[in-house]
């Protein structure tokens, strides 16, 4: 399903040949074909759309429903499937000559077209029902029909349909050219494993490989790292995530967004430390593919109404002598099409607004990833330091904590962390961080520090220490270490210092914890400053408004 835009791409290929200018040497549609080949889709489609107002006029249909077909595959080439399918369908209408072998290549493009547009809509069915009529309509000898029954196959597979998804297969893998023969082989093995859990499907998955590095298939590999990362992410999650980088790797070489997001979210659930860049390359790749794509519909639409106006009032001006009261019913005609155009837009538009929302709720999901990996990842090194410098620490102790971190975790699903016994938590977790080696000293630390502090600030400036002193204790080699606390009014001050190596050069190497603890302190409305010690090591100064809007 990820790779099919390779399809349309063959289908082009396979009918170049033999796509002359019908009717009449049409510039428009050469000046079209002249920008398709040099890559600028934006303005092929606007050629294309004038072609087919000029073979309209001279009541040629196959070359509108060729122009149309073209303008099908920049929308859906450009993430516009709604519009890409509407295209497809207006082209459908004008080719009616299906004995017609230059008119049944272009329905198979058309229909192969909308069998596309509909996968990535997941409105599995039409798709599904728009491969088999493009079945209908490619030459028994052409190998095209290979692709299409591994994209039936693929189709097949995301439904959960396995055992028919092996039968189309089947017939897939016969394909001669090395990259169908590899899609095919790599997807029949996927639906093999998927049908049966003893099934063993890593020899075929290294072939279809091997071949698409041997043939510099860069979809092709994306493909392969993707299945591999998949199947060995219950079986062998280091080899999983080092599969799901070469695909991240693959995809930024070959600058396929839809393969980089779906190589970046099997990273965040694989190396949940490393989550926090990873996130954010996500989000901005997403945010990224989601303007591109409402670009691109609006785009197309004003194109396309923007022609049909200029055609209305050239006409307009060529007949005002005599036909001046059609030409006025034309202009007419012209506005209400636009508005019903227009209509027809806003809908797709609420569409997209529906799959935003799905976004953000995915964001959602991520957001308590992070809050999952601040209660129980830094809790559990934090008991495990407590372990460590305390190895007389009793039992009871040890199974207290780990209950407090249990009903921590827990609340989260309720959005929150309860913190009565806050003060003295606070405290012993600073403690904790204390060896004969290693002195963490808490300086005027005392209850009332805590008054008139919001539970969420109090929250997130735990995390905001203990980040921190787990930072110090994987990185400083720091001896002495004082927490300095302070309250002026409506301000709280925390000043941290060490006597360890600190950061060198703060301003270029700020890493995922500096980043982690700005971002925390933010959100309470606070400021977080890092400076190097003269003396030697890091002063952190945290200040808090206590009665600011944030808290």
């Amino acid at each position: 399903m990820k790779y099919l835009f390779s399809i349309i791409l063959l289908l082009i290929l396979s009918s170049c040949k033999k796509d002359n200018i019908t009717s009449t040497d049409n510039s428009n549609y050469k000046q079209a074909r002249f920008f398709r080949d040099s890559k600028i889709p934006d303005s092929a489609f606007y050629y294309y759309n004038l072609a087919k107002n000029d073979y309209l006029k001279i009541q040629d249909s196959l070359g509108a429903g060729k122009s149309l077909v073209n303008m099908a595959m920049i929308q859906t080439q450009k993430g516009d499937f709604y519009g890409g399918i509407e295209s497809s369908l207006e082209a459908n209408k004008y080719l009616k000559k299906e004995k017609d072998s230059t008119t049944r290549s272009t329905l198979a493009i058309s229909y192969n077209n909308i069998a596309l547009s509909s996968n990535f809509l997941k409105n599995f069915e039409q798709s599904l029902k728009y491969y088999f009529k493009t079945l209908e309509y490619i030459d028994e000898n052409n190998e095209i029909k290979f692709v299409c029954y591994n994209n039936i196959g693929d189709v097949l597979i995301t439904q959960g349909k396995f055992s028919l998804a092996e039968k189309y297969l089947e017939k897939a893998i016969l394909a001669k050219r090395p990259n169908y023969y590899s899609m095919a082989l790599n997807n029949l093995a996927k639906a093999k494993y998927l049908n049966n859990k003893n099934y063993n499907p890593i020899p075929e998955l290294y072939k279809a490989l091997e071949i698409r590095k041997k043939n510099n298939d860069e979809e092709g590999l994306n493909s392969s790292y993707e299945t591999l990362s998949e199947y060995f992410r219950l079986k062998d999650k280091a080899l999983s995530l080092d599969f799901a980088k070469k695909m991240l790797l693959s995809a930024n070489k070959n600058k396929s967004s839809k393969d980089q997001i779906l190589a970046l979210k099997k990273i965040i659930k694989l190396d949940p430390v490393n989550y926090l860049e990873s996130f954010q390359k996500l989000d901005s790749i997403s945010t990224n593919v989601q303007t591109a794509r409402s670009k691109a519909k609006n785009q197309f639409a004003v194109v396309r109404y923007d022609v049909e106006q200029k055609n209305a009032q050239n006409q307009i001006l060529k007949t005002k002598t005599f036909q001046q009261n059609i030409g006025i019913a034309t202009l007419i005609l012209t506005l209400v099409g636009g508005f019903l155009w227009n209509e027809k837009r806003k809908k797709n538009i609420r569409r997209e607004k529906e799959q935003e929302k799905q976004l953000e709720v995915k964001n959602t999901e991520l957001k308590y990833s992070k809050k999952v990996h601040d209660v129980v990842a830094n809790g559990l090194y934090h008991l495990m330091i407590e372990i460590e410098n305390n190895p007389d620490i009793n039992r009871v102790k040890i199974l207290n904590d780990m209950e407090k971190m249990y009903e921590e975790s827990r609340d989260i699903s309720h959005d929150r962390i309860s913190e009565v016994d806050f003060h003295e938590r606070f405290g012993k977790m600073i403690n904790s961080y204390q060896t004969d080696d290693q002195k963490v000293i808490p300086i005027k630390y005392v209850e009332k520090i805590w008054e008139k502090i919001p539970q969420n600030t109090q929250s997130e400036l735990f995390y905001v220490i203990r980040e921190i002193l787990v930072n110090m204790k994987k990185h400083s080699d720091a001896t002495f270490v004082a927490l300095k606390f302070e309250k002026d009014g409506n301000t709280l001050r925390i000043t941290y210092t060490d006597n360890g190596k600190g950061i060198k050069n703060l301003d270029t190497q700020r890493g995922a914890g500096i980043r982690n603890t700005e971002n925390r302190i933010d959100t309470i409305g606070g400021d977080i400053i890092f400076e190097e010690n003269p003396n030697g090591g890091l002063i952190i100064k945290i200040t808090i408004p206590i009665h600011s809007k944030y808290v």
